[in-house]
């Protein structure tokens, strides 16, 4: 694309603003959204499911977009996203704070208008809290951004059961907190072998601010938690035997891989191996274990 020389900015094409939505991260919200909806013992429509779910991706669409508004100057200070709509310049800045903002209100009104307004203000504070909380006052100034900031990323199949049934009960709560758990352990993954690009951003993970030994124990730490809050569902009989031993090999999978990241001593990405595959692995262990709880709802009812 050849950018004219001129004060105007260009109008930003359909794709471009269809990454600053963040897309990958998207899929997992919209399928995590889609297990807890699937998982309520409430059963809704199906037009009305697919708007809730469809609301529920858009509002994690504006959260992407206006964390890229908010971010665009660091952005442009690492090599992994400079590349992104805003610091490669073919999204106007005020477009893209539009842009979010619509997306939000749209999603958060649309939501509470197809199924209730308790899941319409539980998706309005998870775009606040990952907006407003997490990008502009957790991540620029404590390195246990990730750990609280983790909440916004939580909140989808608390959404998808609220949408569905109205209420929020121990089930969903547990499903909040597996993912609440689980981000630590996969970001801090991935944190380490790009800690440069953090550091040369001001930007304080914990890889950049602790170092690498401290990151490695607190990733086995969140591990050992993360297990157990996967197994507990099982565990107060509020699943069944398809969720309970997917749960047992898959958090057995990932304590033998952190522990493996634990026992790293390499400073250098090209030997961070068992870092690379712990947070390839923790992709595939939300999507299988999320899988595994609605077929063991789907065939108990």
């Amino acid at each position: 694309m050849i950018v004219a020389e001129t004060s105007v900015p260009l109008p930003a094409d359909w794709r471009d603003l269809f990454a600053l939505t963040k897309p990958r991260v998207m899929s997992l919200v919209v399928f995590t959204a889609l297990c807890g909806l699937l998982a309520s013992p409430a059963h809704i429509d199906p037009v009305l499911g697919f708007t809730a779910i469809l609301c529920i991706a858009l509002g994690a669409g504006a959260s992407g977009a206006l964390n890229q508004w908010y971010e665009a100057d660091l952005d442009a200070k690492m090599k992994r996203t400079a590349k992104r709509p805003l610091p490669s310049g073919r999204v106007d800045r005020q477009a893209a704070l539009h842009f979010g903002v619509g997306l939000a209100v749209f999603s958060v009104l649309m939501l509470g208008l197809a199924t209730n307004w308790l899941a319409a203000a539980i998706l309005a504070f998870s775009i606040f809290f990952y907006a407003v909380v997490y990008t502009i006052w957790l991540k620029p100034n404590t390195p246990q951004n990730i750990v609280i900031g983790g909440a916004a990323g939580a909140f989808p199949p608390l959404l998808g059961w609220a949408a569905a049934s109205g209420d929020v009960s121990t089930l969903p709560a547990l499903l909040f907190a597996i993912i609440f758990l689980w981000t630590p352990p996969h970001f801090w993954a991935l944190a380490m072998f790009v800690r440069t690009d953090y550091a040369a951003a001001g930007i304080p993970m914990l890889p950049v601010t602790a170092g690498l030994r401290a990151t490695r124990a607190q990733i086995m730490g969140y591990s050992l938690a993360l297990a157990a809050a996967a197994v507990a569902p099982w565990a107060l009989g509020l699943t069944g035997a398809i969720y309970g031993l997917a749960a047992v090999v898959l958090n057995g999978a990932f304590i033998v891989l952190a522990a493996r990241v634990w026992r790293n001593r390499a400073t250098e990405p090209a030997h961070m191996r068992p870092e690379k595959r712990l947070f390839a692995f923790s992709i595939l262990y939300l999507f299988i274990l999320f899988g595994a709880l609605v077929a063991d709802r789907l065939l108990i009812a």
